[in-house]
């Protein structure tokens, strides 16, 4: 499955391009996010990890596969498992094909990319920049989807190659509808699947505006979620005489909703990020920065703290005997000194020595500013004018209020 997310893409499902700007838990990352399973290595210079949701999905797949195999050919035995776990890692193989399909794209038209993680329904390539056309949105999306119905094709060739009702067969048999059911399903018109992203990329042509195409699309794709919930087991029983209030109807009522939920959420999380991305130029340094004022090592904090005050600055920089910075006063160390010791303590105690990264241009904004931030991650940074004039200190708490306030402001 693959669920393509819209503007700075995150796509759970085969196929996702995840957002790098936001900045997540305050401080703008580059970085490999943690906690993205496994590495399992690195195609196109892109890291692929596992989820640990994955082996979850593959012990699912290996006991439903199992008891299919069961029935086919009852002569297996327990074997049939080590053959469904053969399966299942063949299907998430494919998946990756999928999303390195995406991948490719991105990179030949210089979109970065930040990782591919396979997971629970499918995976996840994060694209950390927007498409700068239509048509480019909808080769990007289209190549997945189209690797997709070519493994199909190509496991049904071997499928006529083979025995039928042999071991190679049902394998072949079972990834040749597989990818064609992910094919399909991604082709459905509507955020956060590749299809939606098809449709964002055919209304933002017509239109002439990107949000136009993500509001419809993304409308398509909850439209599209009530309609699994509800289509999706009357379908699966449909002149079937299986028991409705058994267990297989109960299964296939919360794989309904799983599925409604991920794409309802994987929608309105593209509209949030459309809109998000449409205020990004209104992020400018200068108007973030916080006054400073400058400070030399010795200095006591109550005194730092009193010239600040004074001034009606909310940051200090540490400068030399001639004037230049070397270093933030950092605030949540500030913080963590008591009132009665701020007299004793030197302000050089608790700065952070400037690095070239922390210097930020004043006239930085929207991605570039982001861009920055991500290079170096602080907690403070060093703006300054085009002549290295001190303007101030940028913080990444600012940065973050100004997003949240971004995100709340209704998109035009």
């Amino acid at each position: 499955m693959d669920e393509s997310g819209d503007s700075g893409r995150s796509q759970p499902g085969a196929d996702g391009q995840g957002p790098g700007p936001a900045p997540g838990g305050g401080k703008p990352r580059r970085r490999e996010a943690p906690g993205g399973g496994i590495l399992m290595g690195r195609p196109f210079g892109v890291p692929v990890y596992v989820a640990p949701s994955w082996f979850l999905v593959a012990a699912l797949i290996t006991w439903v596969f199992g008891g299919q195999l069961d029935r086919i050919l009852p002569g297996l035995g327990g074997v049939r498992y080590l053959v469904s776990l053969f399966f299942a890692v063949a299907f998430y193989a494919s998946v990756l094909v999928h999303e390195l399909a995406h991948t490719v794209a991105a990179l030949r038209f210089k979109l970065p990319v930040r990782r591919i993680q396979l997971q629970f329904f499918g995976g996840v390539s994060e694209i950390e920049k927007e498409s700068e056309t239509p048509g480019r949105e909808f080769v990007l999306a289209f190549v997945g989807p189209l690797l997709s119905l070519i493994l199909s094709g190509v496991f049904y060739l071997g499928m006529k190659a083979v025995e039928p009702g042999t071991v190679p067969g049902v394998l072949l048999a079972g990834l040749m509808i597989s990818n064609l059911i992910v094919a399909v399903f991604n082709l459905l018109p509507g955020l956060p699947l590749d299809g939606g992203r098809m449709l964002r990329a055919v209304v933002w042509k017509i239109t002439g505006k990107p949000m136009s195409g993500t509001i419809a699309a993304a409308w398509f794709g909850r439209a599209l979620a009530v309609s699994v919930l509800i289509g999706l087991p009357l379908l699966t029983h449909t002149g079937s005489d299986a028991d409705v209030g058994g267990m297989e109807t109960v299964m296939d009522a919360l794989l309904a909703a799983i599925l409604a939920a991920i794409i309802w959420t994987g929608a309105g999380n593209s509209l949030r990020m459309a809109r998000l991305r449409e205020h990004l130029p209104e992020l400018r340094a200068r108007t973030l920065t916080r006054r400073a004022v400058p400070v030399e090592t010795t200095t006591p904090l109550s005194e730092a703290l009193r010239r600040a005050n004074d001034a009606g600055a909310r940051a200090l920089v540490v400068v030399d005997s001639e004037g230049d910075p070397t270093a933030l006063v950092r605030e949540a160390a500030i913080v963590g000194v008591p009132e009665h010791r701020r007299p004793w303590v030197a302000v050089s105690g608790l700065a952070q020595d400037l690095t070239e990264g922390m210097r930020v241009p004043a006239e930085l904004a929207g991605e570039a500013l982001l861009d920055k931030l991500r290079a170096s991650p602080a907690t403070e940074y060093l703006v300054v004018e085009e002549s290295g004039a001190i303007y101030g200190v940028l913080s990444t708490a600012d940065v973050e209020r100004a997003f949240v306030q971004a995100m709340a402001r209704p998109g035009s």
